[in-house]
């Protein structure tokens, strides 16, 4: 992915009552801090040091640098010293990008034997950044507050997990999600208000007719598929049956829809599409393979029409972007069927085709199998079971003036048997706290049935990206209760019409 360009600026607070020389020390303390947490090859950004800020106009200026450099992510502003919060009211004002106040101090130690009155006006973030929390809580700023000291590992994670939501926030406000058709026909929630979804996330979402689509599958040599094919033989187990030409046809027929796909896609500037079953006039698939393996590479994707989870698989991509692997990763999801008994109660996810094989527990395998709905040929695709272990899945859902994210924490489980008979990818997970109450307050939640999943990314980031976004974040985990999660849905529901109004 292209994110390497993404930078965050470290902005250290003071004033001009201390001296020359304690503004000196302030000016080396943080720029040893920078150049360490750099150093440390924790933090997927790099961390730039800008000059210390002493004055009203300095502060204004340096965040209206900050807002216009596209460079710059979001900022982290530190207090060494105290530094008197009206100044930094202009400022504020005018920034728009993710705050993280970080609540630290350039000694971890309190040095008793030593310690004098200099010695505690300059290291005074504890004094100092009460000072800064006060004027962001007054002004109703989102941000993120972290205390620790800067060099724990504890510490740099959660820096490092705040940078990783900040930049795909920024992603967002150029992501294009290339829309194939429209949405599935009388299906509600995976439409939605495509202007509003702009002005609060930055999504496009431009409309293509799959004919623009078709032109550039009509395109494709013989020889580019040849050569994709054998790609396909080398990273993945093919499934020939017991008619090994038809498996051929109808995989290198994936291989040139992922061809013009990918062509498509860097053409029209798109990150994420998505596509719909009703609609593939001049095609002979649905798209399987072809959008499984775009996953695999950082594209979002939505089926039948849903940009909106397209749009958030992106946003999941960019988050964990160089933490895949090892079947750690992301994917387009679906709650397909339960399993309710008693004692045993999980839920599967899957999908027709398209669910991504970052998330594989062993080498995938090509099938060719009939779809039994769309009326089109029968469209290769990856089967696989999933890793185990903790994961999560979210809906981004449009409740009309507004947006609700939902989540729910999730334990992914081994299948208690096979499923030779169900050709497509599939994870079985326990939902927290338990199915019941999971499903009930999802249900309640109106979250979608179409999610993106994630075994990296945690419900703290997705309460972070909620923050920075502007909108309301429900969460489902091993606390939660029906009667308690309905009052929560209730007390939002006050707290967000009213700042709508």
């Amino acid at each position: 992915m292209e994110l390497a360009k993404y930078e965050f600026w470290f902005i250290t607070g003071s004033q001009d009552l201390y001296g020359e020389d304690t503004l000196k020390q302030v000016a080396k303390d943080s720029k040893d801090i920078v150049e360490s947490l750099n150093a440390s090859g924790a933090l997927p950004c790099e961390l730039v040091w800008k000059p210390t800020l002493l004055t009203p106009d300095s502060i204004r200026s340096t965040l209206e640098q900050a807002n216009a450099d596209d460079k710059c992510a979001g900022i982290i502003c530190w207090m060494h010293t105290f530094s008197p919060a009206k100044m930094w009211i202009a400022g504020l004002s005018a920034y728009k990008k993710p705050l993280l106040q970080l609540n630290t101090q350039y000694n971890e130690k309190i040095p008793y034997a030593t310690m004098d009155m200099d010695f505690m006006n300059l290291n005074q973030s504890a004094h100092g950044d009460r000072e800064f929390g006060y004027i962001t809580s007054r002004m109703d700023l989102p941000r993120k507050v972290i205390v620790g000291h800067w060099a724990n590992p504890s510490t740099q994670k959660r820096i490092a997990d705040w940078m990783r939501v900040a930049r795909a926030v920024a992603d967002g406000k150029s992501l294009r999600v290339l829309r194939f058709g429209d949405n599935m026909r009388e299906v509600a929630v995976t439409d939605g208000d495509k202007v509003a979804a702009m002005i609060q996330f930055g999504w496009s979402v431009p409309y293509y007719g799959i004919g623009d689509l078709v032109a550039y599958m009509n395109e494709v040599s013989d020889a580019d598929i040849n050569a994709l094919f054998d790609r396909y033989n080398e990273e993945y187990e093919i499934v020939y049956g017991s008619d090994k030409q038809y498996t051929i046809d109808h995989i290198k027929e994936q291989a040139k829809i992922e061809i013009a796909l990918r062509r498509f896609l860097k053409d029209n500037n798109g990150k994420a599409l998505c596509t719909n079953f009703q609609d593939l006039w001049g095609m002979k698939q649905l798209p399987g393979l072809a959008i499984q393996r775009l996953l695999a590479d950082g594209y979002g994707f939505g089926a039948e029409g849903d940009w909106k989870t397209s749009a958030f698989v992106r946003t999941f991509k960019v988050m964990t972007d160089c933490l895949v692997g090892n079947g750690k990763g992301n994917a387009f999801m679906e709650d397909y069927t339960y399993n309710l008994e008693p004692g045993k109660e999980a839920d599967l996810g899957s999908h027709m085709l398209e669910v991504d094989p970052q998330i594989a527990v062993s080498k995938p395998r090509i099938e060719v199998h009939p779809l039994g709905i769309g009326g089109k040929e029968d469209p290769a695709r990856l089967v696989f079971n999933s890793s185990t272990g903790s994961a999560l899945c979210a809906a981004v859902v449009d409740m009309g003036n507004r947006f609700r994210c939902v989540v729910n924490e999730l334990d992914v489980i081994k299948p208690e048997a096979e499923l030779p008979k169900l050709p497509v990818a599939r994870v079985l997970w326990k939902p927290l706290p338990n199915l019941t109450t999971s499903a009930e307050s999802w249900i309640l939640a109106g979250g979608g049935h179409h999610t993106a999943f994630s075994n990296i990314i945690t419900t703290d980031m997705l309460r972070d990206w909620c923050e920075m976004v502007g909108i309301e974040c429900a969460v489902i985990d091993a606390n939660t209760t029906v009667p308690q999660f309905r009052n929560e849905l209730r007390w939002n529901a006050a707290y967000y019409n009213n700042k709508c109004i």
